[in-house]
């Protein structure tokens, strides 16, 4: 059996190392850096794939997500109501602007922030609502949707771990995450479905107003070589990641589907134990399935119930076995971000995934010895 990965970032290049290798040396040749055609290029194809106005690509998707705040024109004091279950990244831009976090619960069976305590924590100050597709599954778009405008409310789609999913509305028809939103960020960080060879991210929207504003945002404030129209950041994505990208993005439906494909496995393995709950699929289809899209599997991310979680990510270690706790600790417990206003009380679901989630090696070139392996470590350990 060959080395298990967390995330097998080289077999995955082996694929289409040829089409990579040409496209980088087209662009050491051409010398086009920053900003150049092969950017260009992407930024169009991810459009068309996406079936979104615009994509403005920049260097990462902190930067995505803090451009796009900046881009609605949110001013200090403002409330951003967001998941306490996250990657801090999140809540980071919030506080960076001198914005208001507002952290609140998330549902137990597909840790997506809850609607119910989105609607406990609007308030005047209210201004935004961020959910974050954790994991590779849409949130509860069309709910959010009708509080935002119920609330005259900005949404800003955290859609880092979820590009290539399709959220399916109560009337049938579908959206690509990250489009539904007034805008909505990504990051191709490289252990993502869609990831390049560094750092790199983009913002999405279908407001030509909101497009334009962003666009000079992330150059500096500039629409026009030294002219500085608005308070801008550098945040570009270089040519080299473009065409890396580039040659990813028409396989993404594929890897995506090996991921459903890897955790159809897993969720199989795992039928019937008592002490270990499965990912739910909580929009479109019940069960994963080959015809769509509703959870992409960034993480495949289990509960462990009766039996110590931290004691079983040693021995998957000692195994050779990686896995992750995405995440240990929830947010509003985080120094950087804790605070009097926050009740525990408010966060029951949080304070109990944090104990019992583990996530397991996820990718596309899993293969059936490998899964047979992590799964008959883990149901061993948990059986005793």
């Amino acid at each position: 059996m060959k080395k298990i990965q967390m995330v097998d970032l080289k077999g995955q290049y082996d694929e289409i190392k040829d089409l990579v290798n040409t496209s980088i040396l087209e662009v050491l040749e051409t010398t086009a850096y920053i900003n150049g055609p092969k950017v260009h290029q992407f930024q169009k194809n991810l459009e068309e794939y996406l079936g979104v106005k615009h994509v403005i690509p920049c260097a990462n998707g902190t930067d995505a997500l803090q451009i796009a705040m900046m881009g609605l024109g949110l001013k200090p004091g403002d409330e951003v109501i967001t998941a306490d279950f996250t990657f801090a990244a999140t809540v980071e831009v919030i506080a960076l602007l001198q914005l208001t976090p507002v952290l609140v619960d998330v549902n137990e069976d597909d840790f997506n922030i809850n609607i119910e305590a989105i609607k406990k924590a609007i308030t005047p100050k209210t201004k935004a609502i961020v959910p974050v597709h954790l994991f590779g599954q849409c949130a509860n778009m069309e709910a959010i949707m009708e509080i935002a405008k119920a609330h005259n409310l900005y949404v800003i789609e955290d859609n880092a771990q979820a590009i290539g999913a399709t959220y399916t509305f109560k009337n049938g028809t579908k959206a690509q995450a990250g489009t539904i939103g007034h805008v909505a960020s990504t990051s191709f960080f490289p252990s993502k479905n869609l990831g390049c060879y560094g750092d790199g991210g983009a913002i999405f929207t279908n407001d030509d107003d909101l497009a334009h504003i962003i666009r000079g945002i992330v150059n500096h404030g500039m629409y026009e070589r030294y002219h500085h129209d608005v308070v801008g950041v550098n945040s570009r994505l270089d040519s080299v990641q473009a065409v890396v990208l580039d040659a990813k993005l028409p396989h993404l439906n594929t890897y995506n589907n090996k991921r459903q494909e890897a955790a159809r496995k897993y969720n199989k393995a795992f039928q019937g134990n008592k002490n270990i709950i499965t990912p739910k699929v909580t929009n479109g289809c019940e069960e994963i399935c080959d015809t769509c899209d509703c959870h992409v599997f960034h993480q495949y991310t289990l509960r462990i119930l009766g039996s110590d979680r931290d004691a079983l990510v040693k021995h998957l270690n000692e195994k050779g076995i990686p896995c992750g706790v995405y995440y240990p600790i929830p947010l509003h417990k985080q120094k950087a971000y804790e605070g009097s206003r926050y009740n525990e009380a408010d966060f029951p679901v949080t304070n109990q995934l944090v104990k019992d989630v583990i996530s397991l090696p996820m990718h596309t070139e899993l293969d059936d010895e490998q899964i047979e392996f992590i799964t008959s470590t883990i149901i061993k350990f948990i059986n005793g």
